[in-house]
C-alpha cells in the first residue's frame, strides 16, 4: 500500500486489496473509484514535482484540468521569458575580440608615450651637451671654465656621456686649455679630461693624439714652480692614461717618468699620499712595455724602490715594478748594482703575513738566480737557503715552487761553496824533488776530510735552521725527522728537492 499525505484533506489511500471492499478504515476515504486513470497519474505527477497539487483543496476532476491548463500556460510563459531574457543578455555581453583589441590599443599608446617621453629627454639632454661644447669654445673664460666643470660633473658617472662628448668634439677645447695661465682652468680641464678617459680607451688614445701628453708635461716644465693641484691633477691624468698599452711608449718617451720618480721621491714633502700612489701605478704601468726600462733605469728609481721596500702599503706595488725590470738584462743589473739588494729581497721571503709579497720577491730572485751566476753566491750569503726552505714548508703553492726553482739554480753554488776551503792549504807541498805526488795524495786525503768536516756543519746547520722552522709553524718537534735533514743536504742537485 502506498499512502499519500496532504494537510487540508488529510490522508489519501491507495488500496490495493480487493476493490469490492467499501468500508472505511481508520477515518481514511476510499476513492479510488471517484478519479479517472488519467487525473490520479496527473495528481501523482504534480505531487511529484514538489508539491505541485498543493495549490487544489478540493479533488475534482475539472480542478486537475484547469490546473493543467495554467500549468502549460505557465510554462510556455517561462519559456518566453528565459529566451527573452537570453537574447536581451546577448546583446548586453561584449565581445570578446573586441575587448582584446581595445586593451592592446591602450598598452601601445602608453608605450608610444613612454617612448615619446624618454625620446624628448634624451634630445634635450643632447642639446644640452652641444651648448656645452660650444661654450668649451667661447673666448669667454669663465664661460669656458664653467663648462669644462660640467664636463667633469657630468662625465664622471656616466658612460655614455663620456662618448656623446668625445663625438661632439670636447676634448681639443679642453686639451686647449692646458695653455691657458690660469691655475683654476688648467685643473677643470684636466679633471674634465681625466673623467673623459675612465673605462674608454677611445677617449684616452684621443687626448693623447691631440698633444695632452707634451702640454702637461710643459706646465710641469714651466719657470715658474707649478700649483701642487696642478701636479696632482696631471699625474692622475698619467695613471689613466698608461693604462692603454698604445700610449705607454708615447708616454714613457715623452719625459714623464722623471717627473712621476720626482713626485714618488718628494723630497720636500708637498705631494699628498694619494698622489704618490697614482705616480707609483702610474710607473707600473710604464714599467710593463720593455722600452721604458731604459728611461726607468736613467733615475735613481731602482735604488729608491729597493730601500722603500719594508712598508706594507707600498712594498707589494714595489716589488711588481721591480719583477717587470728583471725581465731585462739592464733591470737585473741594476738591481744586483744596489747595497743590500739580496739581504732585503732575502727577508721579505721571511714575510708569512703577505703572501703576494713572498710571490713576488720569490719571483725576482729566482729570474737573478738563474740569469747571473755571480748573484747566486751573494744570495747564499744573504742566506737564502734557510729561507728558502722555510718557503717551502709555509709558503703557498706558487711560492714554494719558485722556492725549489732557486734551490736548484743554487745547487751548484752550494757544493762549490762547500769545496772552497779545499783549495789553498798545498803551498807547501809543492816540491822539485819529485815528492809532489805523495803531497798530492795527501793533500787529497787532507781535502776529502776538510770536505766531510764541512759537509757535516752544514747539515748541522740546516738542522737547526729547520728546528726554527718548525718551531715556528707550531708543528710537534719531531715533524721532520733528522734523517730526513741528512738525505736532504746529502746530496746538492735538485733531485733531493721536495718539488
Amino acid at each position: 500500500m502506498a499512502k499519500y499525505h496532504r494537510n487540508n484533506v488529510g490522508s489519501l489511500v491507495l488500496d490495493h486489496h480487493d476493490p469490492t471492499t467499501n468500508a472505511t478504515v481508520g477515518g481514511h476515504f476510499r476513492i479510488w473509484n471517484a478519479f479517472s486513470a488519467s487525473s490520479i497519474r496527473r495528481f501523482l505527477f504534480d505531487a511529484v514535482s514538489c508539491g505541485g497539487g498543493s495549490r487544489h483543496h478540493r479533488h475534482r476532476d475539472n480542478d486537475f484540468s484547469s490546473n493543467d491548463s495554467t500549468t502549460t500556460s505557465s510554462s510556455g510563459s517561462s519559456k518566453d521569458k528565459s529566451q527573452e531574457q537570453m537574447q536581451e543578455g546577448s546583446k548586453s555581453q561584449p565581445n570578446p575580440n573586441a575587448v582584446r583589441s581595445e586593451k592592446l590599443a591602450d598598452l601601445l599608446n602608453i608605450a608610444e608615450s613612454e617612448i615619446d617621453v624618454q625620446t624628448k629627454k634624451k634630445e634635450k639632454a643632447l642639446e644640452e651637451l652641444k651648448t656645452i661644447v660650444k661654450e668649451l669654445q667661447s673666448e669667454d673664460l669663465t664661460k669656458r671654465e664653467m663648462a669644462a666643470a660640467r664636463v667633469r660633473l657630468l662625465a664622471k658617472e656616466d658612460s655614455e656621456v663620456r662618448g656623446t662628448f668625445a663625438m661632439l668634439g670636447a676634448i681639443p677645447p679642453l686639451v686647449g686649455m692646458l695653455d691657458l695661465e690660469d691655475v683654476s682652468s688648467q685643473i677643470s680641464s684636466l679633471y674634465a679630461l681625466l673623467n673623459l678617459g675612465i673605462g674608454n680607451d677611445a677617449n684616452k688614445a684621443a687626448i693623447v693624439k691631440v698633444g695632452a701628453v707634451h702640454k702637461m708635461l710643459k706646465l710641469i716644465e714651466s719657470p715658474t714652480a707649478p700649483d701642487s693641484s696642478v701636479s696632482e691633477a696631471i699625474v692622475a691624468n698619467f695613471l689613466g692614461l698608461s693604462a692603454l698599452d698604445s700610449n705607454k711608449p708615447i708616454i714613457g718617451s715623452s719625459g714623464a717618468i722623471p717627473f712621476l720618480f720626482r713626485t714618488l721621491e718628494n723630497l720636500d714633502n708637498k705631494t699628498s699620499l694619494q698622489a704618490k700612489q697614482d705616480a707609483l701605478r702610474a710607473l707600473y704601468n710604464l714599467s710593463i712595455f720593455p722600452t721604458n726600462v731604459s728611461f726607468i733605469l736613467e733615475t735613481d728609481l731602482v735604488p729608491f724602490l729597493l730601500n722603500a721596500i719594508g712598508d706594507m702599503e707600498v712594498s707589494e706595488r714595489i716589488l711588481s715594478i721591480l719583477s717587470n725590470l728583471v725581465s731585462t738584462p739592464e733591470g737585473r743589473k741594476a738591481i744586483s748594482a744596489v747595497r743590500d739588494a739580496f739581504p732585503i729581497l732575502v727577508d721579505v721571503l721571511n714575510w708569512t703575513d703577505s703572501p703576494g709579497c713572498q710571490e713576488k720577491a720569490s719571483y725576482i730572485l729566482m729570474i737573478m738566480a738563474h740569469k747571473a751566476y755571480g748573484d747566486r753566491h751573494a744570495m747564499i750569503e744573504a742566506g737564502i737557503v734557510s729561507s728558502l726552505l722555510e718557503l717551502m714548508l709555509l709558503g703557498t703553492a706558487l711560492a714554494q715552487k719558485r722556492a725549489s726553482r732557486i734551490l736548484e739554480c743554487l745547487s751548484g753554488s752550494l757544493s762549490s761553496t762547500i769545496s772552497a776551503p779545499i783549495c789553498g792549504s798545498s803551498s807547501s807541498c809543492t816540491k822539485s824533488d819529485g815528492g809532489g805526488k805523495e803531497c798530492l795524495e795527501e793533500e787529497e786525503d787532507m781535502m776529502s776530510d776538510e770536505k766531510k768536516a764541512v759537509k757535516q756543519l752544514v747539515q748541522q746547520s740546516l738542522q737547526n735552521n729547520m728546528r726554527k722552522i718548525v718551531k715556528r709553524a707550531n708543528l710537534p718537534q719531531d715533524f721532520v725527522p733528522s734523517e730526513h735533514f741528512k738525505s736532504l743536504t746529502s746530496s746538492s742537485t735538485s733531485k733531493s728537492l721536495p718539488f
